[in-house]
């Protein structure tokens, strides 16, 4: 799932959008290269060019580190799809998922000011995958895995972990759960709540639903609940037990401390916390079996779990991924700050620590202007970047 759709200035903005501006926008893509040195004279070229760059190039020959700081290599991110995720369109391929990276890429330059470019490949085999990246390794600084399917994302960002020794991140992932994690913060505290007693029923467990559960664990959540299509998630369901390499049957063992059976209206019964990361809605009737002052996150996109005005009769605090309602969970607030801070602090991998510190950043942001209606910095604020990236170099440092 992908949540990352940069807010409009105002919600006008969203309502008057037509076809003929957007085709506009998207004729001959939304991104371009330029130079970084003039190119105006003989000079110029002679040195940006033959026989200047000839210099250059000996140089890093025989100190290969210099190519960190002599090419836009080690500044460089790519944005790695085989569109089998893309959006909420699903499995369209590669060509139709390229004005979707371009944009991801045009996220990357504009709140990050990190180069990136799209890389969309014709193969969904992530050995292949993985054997592309690693040649062209010398090429680029980090890789945004981005619109993947699940479970093959899941072995893909591992592989790529181990096989390449640079920041590696699946943004519909690790983004979601971050900016989820940073809301919930905020959301704990307008309610009074202390975020490690939360009851926390998570409705999706594919790429988004098992990274939120990931990152709740590690900042001390014990009480999680997870579904699935099935059902509720627990180490004595027969499909999980049978599979025990899967990433569900690894949670399984992880979260649901009380071996909750079931699904929705038992996850749901006595919960603080409802996080909807799938297509499946939620009905009236089991919002109504959670505690007093709950907590709602209905993120999937366009069409969340439950509409913000019906949440609103029984939740406290209600976020979607949509920038036409109040405390959008937008991935826009994470990736680019990670990413800037991990390569500013030369890391070789993005760390649960790393995640956990972005997290708190983006909290931070909001915490002296709290409320029910704002518990998560506008994507558009300028100061959410930097502070992000901040974070994440100085848990680097720590690490």
């Amino acid at each position: 799932m992908s949540i990352d759709a940069v807010a409009p200035t105002d919600n006008s903005a969203a309502t008057a959008l037509t076809e003929a501006e957007i085709f506009d926008a998207h004729k001959g893509g939304k991104l371009s290269i330029t130079s970084t040195v003039p190119l105006s004279n003989k000079r110029d070229l002679s040195i940006a060019y033959t026989p200047g760059v000839a210099e250059v190039s000996r140089a890093i020959h025989a100190k290969p580190e210099l190519a960190r700081t002599l090419t836009w290599a080690e500044r460089l991110v790519v944005v790695v799809s085989d569109g089998t995720a893309v959006l909420g369109l699903g499995n369209i391929g590669a060509s139709a998922s390229l004005p979707v990276m371009e944009g991801k890429s045009a996220l990357f330059k504009t709140f990050g000011d990190l180069d990136s470019i799209p890389l969309v490949l014709n193969t969904t085999d992530v050995d292949e995958i993985v054997e592309t990246l690693v040649r062209l390794r010398p090429s680029f600084g980090a890789v945004n895995l981005e619109d993947i399917a699940a479970p093959r994302c899941f072995e893909l960002e591992e592989k790529l972990i181990e096989a390449l020794d640079c920041p590696v991140m699946h943004d519909d992932q690790h983004g979601t759960a971050v900016v989820a994690l940073a809301a919930l913060t905020n959301a704990a505290k307008v309610t009074g709540r202390e975020l490690d007693s939360l009851r926390v029923v998570v409705s999706g467990a594919g790429a988004a639903g098992i990274a939120v559960a990931e990152i709740l664990l590690a900042a001390g959540i014990t009480d999680v609940v997870l579904l699935d299509s099935r059902g509720i998630i627990n180490s004595s369901r027969a499909d999980l037990a049978a599979d025990t390499t899967s990433k569900k049957a690894d949670i399984a063992l992880r979260s649901n401390p009380r071996n909750v059976e079931g699904g929705p209206a038992e996850a749901l019964a006595g919960a603080d916390v409802f996080i909807g990361v799938s297509s499946s809605k939620l009905d009236e009737e089991h919002l109504a079996l959670m505690n007093q002052d709950s907590i709602v996150f209905a993120l999937s996109n366009p069409d969340p779990e439950v509409l913000p005005e019906v949440a609103v009769k029984y939740a406290a605090v209600v976020a979607t991924g949509r920038s036409d309602f109040p405390n959008q969970i937008n991935n826009v607030l994470a990736f680019p700050g990670i990413f800037r801070g991990a390569l500013d602090a030369g890391a070789r991998r993005i760390t649960p620590a790393m995640k956990l510190a972005a997290a708190r950043a983006i909290a931070d942001l909001a915490a002296e202007d709290l409320s029910a209606d704002y518990i998560v910095p506008s994507p558009l604020d300028p100061r959410v970047a930097p502070a992000v990236t901040a974070a994440v170099a100085a848990a680097v440092e720590a690490e």
